[in-house]
């Protein structure tokens, strides 16, 4: 019997793994053959199911969910897809094979020849011409072999890949993604000297100090280091000293295996550039092994960025600076390829988060491919490298269960080997939601002693004691505390570690409401340093409708702005047919699947802001850096002063040039005009330069203040007299270019936070979604009509009345609604209404252009904005509330001949213009299964609701909920 088969891993969580080798930071990846590409394969029912003659073929690296096989995609949270107990798997496992020829080189002669499998998911059963050579699990990390016995160079062999979908350590892959099965992460195969660099360290620390110890081993053992043999380093073209010489191994010893020798290069840099996320600063690195005659043996190749980084007091500090943490959390996703992603791929999620003030990643919840890393390094990220261990639907059978207490060291300690040596990994992490056991605190006395130049983190044991220094993590990282929780914690005066959430502000849906309160409270009190947003994708995959298969890799032209192509849609849980699936709570991020960004990030951007408008004097406006590192040399900027009856104003700015923390007034740059009204200066922060991650131009932050507050509220139009308004029978307003008359509106679509936080419920018990209007008076007098409605609703009668006034030019509508004591905590109090057909575009002055709400509108300036009405409507996965702009003076809806309307608004109101009720948003599931009307739907709300993230998380701050008693607004529709 095959004897890697008759291991039986997939059920087995003492073997972790045989015959791969140890993991190491040398880079094999330059000068590798890759073996990408399409490879041979068939889909077995089971591992020990016998391999049939027929095959067809899969691209390599890919996932086989994705690439029409009969086993799809199934997205679990919490739950295992399976019923069994940890370690068993299910007996239906499907199991890839993956089967292709290989050209050994012929320049390879002589040489030790390795198979590097970037990831396979969960088991990786490896075989050369028929013949039996390792197995691997840890489905986030590289598998390397030596088949240096097994194929002879010049000559062909076949590799096969068995990769076994479902295993005991799949009990620990629980994390909130899709499960998917396949080879994930480039196949590669390389060459080396028989005597090699086995392992290179760098520590490299703010001062310019720079060690680096190297380790050499033989193919196959035996022998010592023959003499003469020495190891060389060059850092940006100098030489580094060897400040030992080889340290010899005993080869008496069986203890040191194939192990011969390290030794130490070391230098110190005058004048070193120090690495930050800020100003990621590199130096390149070359190791060499030396023959005995000085020709080079083996390189290895790094980049290199000096760093410190520790914990003092309650302070995390990188270079003896206490930074702030603006994180995201970050999975390997794609719409078409599933957990593959590519070098341009990660580029891209990178430079989006770069554009959009993210300063740090949690690589969730396991290691990234090395580009990611590699990419980190150059743009400049704070990462934290998070070890590949979630058991959330058993965590606390497994977090002290013997049996897995070797894969716990293993997967930790193989991503500290592999990942030490780049500057970006400021934290190490033992995994997510795996409960807190003596597994963890095994691995995390392996990193301390291995790695002390960094801390270490794990939620699972930080939320047993935030304060508590006898648990493994060196840092409180609680996941969706209450801010009010983490503010008292840090005034409590018993912190003693830095308070950085794993996880806050949960990005599902329309969400992340009160982003901006919490980071006003982390950057006003000590101790409280940041967080990492859950999270960075919408995990969306592409799917045909008419069969409901995932598009796979060749969909690249069917979407655009968050928004799949006609025939297509976003998939997300149960999309697929499963049976055990948790819905759209994949689709939890602050892009969409095709990483367009959604609302959110402008309102991080603008938190994030490295320059800030602090306020405005009589001697001008107070600018200031809020970077940790760098001055303002690399911005540029230009005045816009948006004036309520003026339009907009430009003028250049020249930014004073300040260092990190510095402030300085600055002239006005405009004359205010003597006639008064409202007026918004804004400071539009451009790059300078060509950036890494932007081009020469691009906004970097549109910081605002206030130079004049407006007037208070009159109707600019006097009361006509001698014309009537116009009402129906049942007291609704008749107009011409209302499709539908005003009523009171108390109901909003559901977002994902109304629905999991439970207040939609509430809003159904006291019958929001279908209230029953009750004319109870109408009233005319001089032309004005007044109407008294009464709706009924569980808790009590909610009366409106409204007041129609002809005025020159249209109709003053004056409203009040009281709401009785039991409906605390409406969606909305307003109007809504809907227009005639070819009303397509609206241009308003307040917050813009994106979308805002009451608890998340810090990140849109008020001007004055432009925006066609298809393209207000933000599309989120599952369609629900969206579209509101906050903070509206007044706004036009036009056809293209300039006819339409206009309203004005007594003062700033949340404002919602798009295609559907909010019965359409409710009624489906998916946007392909919307209809939008030919006319909009226009809401006017004198209170909105809040956002919150109570889908995972705290829902809004008290004060965004909207109040029993009585609420009143006005408004005056007038024709263009």
């Amino acid at each position: 019997m095959d004897p890697l088969l008759a291991l039986r891993p997939w059920e087995t969580p003492e073997v972790t793994s045989w015959g791969r080798l140890p993991m190491n930071a040398t880079d094999r990846r330059p000068g590798a053959l890759k073996l990408d590409g399409d490879w041979r394969f068939q889909l077995l029912p089971a591992p020990d199911a016998p391999v049939a003659e027929v095959w067809s073929s899969a691209y390599v690296p890919g996932v086989w969910t994705m690439q029409d096989t009969d086993d799809l995609p199934q997205y679990t949270n919490v739950r295992m897809p399976y019923t069994e107990f940890p370690p068993l798997s299910p007996a239906d496992n499907p199991t890839g094979v993956y089967e292709r020829t290989v050209d050994v080189p012929a320049e390879w002669a002589g040489r030790r020849i390795v198979l590097q499998v970037g990831a396979a998911e969960s088991v990786l059963l490896v075989h050369v011409d028929g013949r039996p050579v390792g197995i691997s699990k840890d489905s986030h990390l590289a598998a390397d072999f030596d088949l240096t016995g097994l194929v002879r160079a010049g000559e062909r062999a076949v590799v096969r890949l068995t990769v076994v979908k479902w295993s005991d350590a799949s009990h620990i892959e629980d994390q909130d993604q899709w499960w998917h099965g396949g080879v994930t992460r480039s196949v590669l195969l390389y060459a080396t000297d028989p005597l090699h660099l086995a392992d290179v360290s760098v520590r490299a620390g703010r001062y310019g100090e720079l060690r680096v110890d190297c380790r050499v081993r033989e193919a196959g053992g035996g022998g010592a280091l023959p003499e003469g043999w020495y190891v060389s380093g060059e850092l940006d073209g100098h030489l580094l000293t060897q400040d030992t010489e080889f340290d010899r191994a005993n080869t008496d010893d069986d203890r040191v295996s194939d192990f011969l020798g390290e030794a130490r290069l070391q230098t110190t840099v005058a004048d070193v550039r120090t690495w930050n996320a800020e100003t990621p600063e590199l130096y390149d690195l070359t190791v060499r092994l030396h023959r005995a005659d000085g020709t080079v043996a083996d390189a290895s190749h790094h980049r290199v960025g000096f760093r410190d980084v520790e914990i003092v007091g309650r302070d995390l500090l990188v270079n003896g600076e206490r930074v702030f943490v603006r994180g995201v959390n970050r999975h390997d996703f794609h719409p078409l390829t599933g957990r593959t992603v590519s070098y341009d791929d990660m580029r891209a999620d990178l430079v989006v988060l770069k554009r959009f003030g993210f300063n740090a990643i949690r690589t969730s919840h396991y290691p990234g491919d090395p580009a990611l890393y590699d990419l980190a390094d150059e743009l400049g990220f704070y990462v934290v490298d998070e070890a590949d261990i979630e058991s959330h639907d058993h965590a606390h059978e497994i977090a002290d269960d013997p049996r897995y207490l070797n894969a716990f060291v293993d997967r930790v300690s193989r991503m500290v080997l592999r990942d030490k040596n780049h500057p970006s990994v400021i934290i190490w992490s033992l995994g997510n939601e795996s409960d807190y056991g003596a597994n963890h605190d095994a691995a995390a006395g392996w990193v301390r002693r291995h790695d002390p130049t960094r801390p270490i983190q794990y939620e699972g044991a930080a939320k047993l004691g935030w304060a508590d220094p006898d648990l493994a993590s060196d840092i409180a990282c609680p996941m969706y505390a209450s801010l009010e929780d983490c503010v008292a914690h840090a005034l409590s005066g018993e912190q003693t570690k830095p308070l950085i959430q794993c996880e806050y502000s949960h990005a599902m849906g329309n969400s992340n409401g009160t982003l901006a309160d919490h980071w006003a409270a982390i950057e006003s009190t000590p101790g409280l340093q940041g967080g990492f947003i859950w999270e960075f994708w919408d995990h969306g995959i592409l799917q045909r409708v008419n069969d409901g298969r995932p598009v796979g890799r060749g969909g690249a032209g069917l979407y655009d702005n968050g928004v799949a192509a006609p025939g297509h849609r976003w998939a997300y849980g149960g999309d697929f047919g499963e049976r055990i699936h948790d819905g759209a709570f994949i689709a939890d991020g602050v892009v969409f699947p095709d990483r367009t960004p959604k609302p959110v990030m402008y309102e991080h951007r603008e938190i994030a802001a490295p320059v800030r408008l602090e306020c405005f004097r009589h001697e001008g406006v107070v600018v200031g850096n809020h970077q940790h590192f760098r001055g303002t040399d690399w911005l540029s900027a230009r005045w816009e002063l948006a004036l309520a009856d003026g339009g907009t104003l430009t003028a250049p700015a020249e930014l004073p040039d300040l260092r990190p923390g510095e402030t300085a007034a600055v002239p006005l740059p405009f004359e205010l005009p003597e006639d008064g009204g409202e007026a918004w200066l804004t400071l539009r922060v451009t790059t300078a330069d060509d950036e890494p991650w932007a081009p020469r131009g691009t906004v970097v932050c549109l910081p605002q203040v206030r130079l004049r507050a407006a007037a208070p509220f009159e109707s600019s139009a006097p009361v006509v007299q001698n014309r009537s308004v116009e009402v129906d029978g049942e007291g609704l307003l008749v107009h011409p270019l209302l499709a539908s008359a005003p009523v009171l509106s108390l109901w909003r679509a559901p977002t994902d936070n109304d629905e999991l936080g439970g207040t939609a419920l509430r809003w159904r018990t006291w019958g929001l979604d279908t209230p029953v209007r009750k004319v109870v008076d109408v009233r005319r007098v001089a032309g004005q009509v007044t109407v008294h409605a009464e709706y009924a609703t569980e808790p009590g009668v909610v009366r409106h009345v409204q007041v129609f006034t002809p005025v020159e030019g249209g109709i003053r509508v004056e409203e009040r609604a009281e709401l009785p004591d039991g409906l605390a905590d409406v969606a909305r109090v307003g109007s809504v209404f809907e227009t005639v057909a070819g009303l397509d575009l609206m241009e308003w002055y307040g917050q813009g252009p994106w979308e805002s709400y009451p608890d998340r509108g810090f990140g849109a300036p008020v001007g004055h904005h432009c925006v066609p009405v298809d393209e207000l409507f933000t599309p989120y996965l599952r369609p629900q509330e969206s579209g509101g702009r906050h903070g509206v003076r007044r706004f036009t809806l036009s056809a293209p001949d300039a006819t339409g309307l206009t309203v004005a608004l007594d003062e700033p109101r949340q404002v919602s213009v798009t295609r559907y009720r909010a019965d359409d948003l409710t009624a489906v599931t998916h946007h392909d299964e919307l209809v939008p009307r030919a006319g909009c739907v226009v809401h006017l709300d004198a209170a909105h609701r809040g956002l919150g993230t109570a889908s995972c998380g705290p829902d809004t701050s008290p004060s965004y909920l909207i109040a029993p008693g009585v609420h009143r607004w006005s408004w005056t529709l007038r024709a263009l």
